[in-house]
C-alpha cells in the first residue's frame, strides 16, 4: 500500500509575550491568568532587575509596569526600556492624580492605569496599544516611500522613525512624540485638532482635563526649538489644537 505524504502540521498561532513587572503576587497573578485566558503568553518579574534579564533573554511585545517596585523605581526600568528601543509600556500607578501619569508620559509611556484597575480595560488599553504599535510599522514601511520630511534644521527620517539634525545626529522620540510630529508635518499650516492628536497617540478619546497632549507637544517643543531657526515649529490654535509652521516666514 503506498504511503501517504505527511502533512506538516499548522503553525501555532501567535500568542503576544507581555512582561508583567509587579511586586504585588496577588496583582499579578491576576493579571497573568486572566491574560493567559485571553490568548497571551504572559510572565512576571518583580524587580527592575528582573524586567532586564528577561527582556535581554526573549523578545517581549508588551510590558506592564509598575511604578513601586522593590529594588529600583518604574521611572528607571521606563527609562531603560526606551533606550533599548519601542516596545509598549503601560504603566501601573499607586495613585489617581496626574503627577504619576505626567511624569510616564514624559518619560515615553504608552498609557497608563490606576490602580485598582478593571481588568477589562488594562485589556482594551493593552489592544489600543498594540494596534497604535502595528500602524507605526505599517506607516514606517509605506512611509519609506517618501524617505524623509525636512523642515527648518530637521529632517524626519520616514523609515527609520528617526528625527535627525542636519548634521545627521538623531534626537530620541517616544513612539508617541513621533506619530504626533509625523501628523503635523504632514500637514503644514493646517489645524490639527486635539481629537486627531489623541487619535493617533492613544487610539481612544480625550478627556478636558487630560494634559498628555501637551506634555508631548512641549517636549517636542523642547526637542525642535533648538536655534532661532527653528523655533515656533508648533503653534497653539487656542481651542482647536496646533498648526506646523515649517518655516520661520510663514
Amino acid at each position: 500500500m503506498a504511503s501517504q505524504s505527511s502533512q506538516p502540521a499548522p503553525a501555532a498561532p501567535h500568542k503576544p509575550h507581555v512582561l508583567i513587572v509587579e511586586d504585588d503576587p496577588a496583582v499579578s497573578k491576576l493579571i497573568k491568568t486572566y491574560l493567559e485566558r485571553e490568548g497571551y503568553d504572559p510572565a512576571v518579574v518583580e524587580t527592575v532587575a528582573g524586567l532586564r534579564a528577561a527582556a535581554e533573554a526573549s523578545k517581549v511585545d508588551l510590558v506592564i509596569l509598575d511604578i513601586g517596585l522593590p529594588d529600583e523605581d518604574g521611572w528607571s526600568a521606563l527609562r531603560w526600556l526606551r533606550a533599548r528601543g519601542n516596545v509598549p509600556v503601560i504603566m501601573l500607578t499607586g495613585k489617581s492624580d496626574t503627577v504619576d501619569k505626567v511624569i510616564g508620559l514624559e518619560l515615553g509611556a504608552d498609557d497608563y492605569l490606576a490602580k485598582p484597575f478593571d481588568l477589562r480595560e488594562l485589556l482594551a488599553r493593552m489592544h489600543s496599544v498594540q494596534r497604535r504599535a502595528d500602524q507605526a510599522q505599517a506607516v514606517a514601511g509605506d512611509a519609506a516611500k517618501e524617505q524623509a520630511l525636512t523642515f527648518a534644521e530637521w529632517v524626519l527620517d520616514l523609515s527609520s522613525q528617526q528625527l535627525k539634525s542636519e548634521a545627521g545626529e538623531p534626537v530620541h522620540l517616544t513612539q508617541a512624540e513621533y506619530r504626533i510630529l509625523v501628523l503635523l508635518a504632514q500637514n503644514p499650516r493646517r489645524v490639527v485638532t486635539r481629537d486627531q492628536l489623541m487619535d493617533v497617540m492613544a487610539g481612544r478619546d480625550w478627556e478636558p482635563f487630560d494634559r498628555s497632549i501637551d506634555v508631548h507637544i512641549s517636549n517636542l517643543r523642547r526637542k525642535l526649538d533648538t536655534s532661532p531657526k527653528a523655533a515656533s515649529l508648533i503653534r497653539t490654535v487656542r481651542g482647536t489644537g496646533y498648526m506646523f509652521i515649517p518655516d520661520r516666514g510663514a
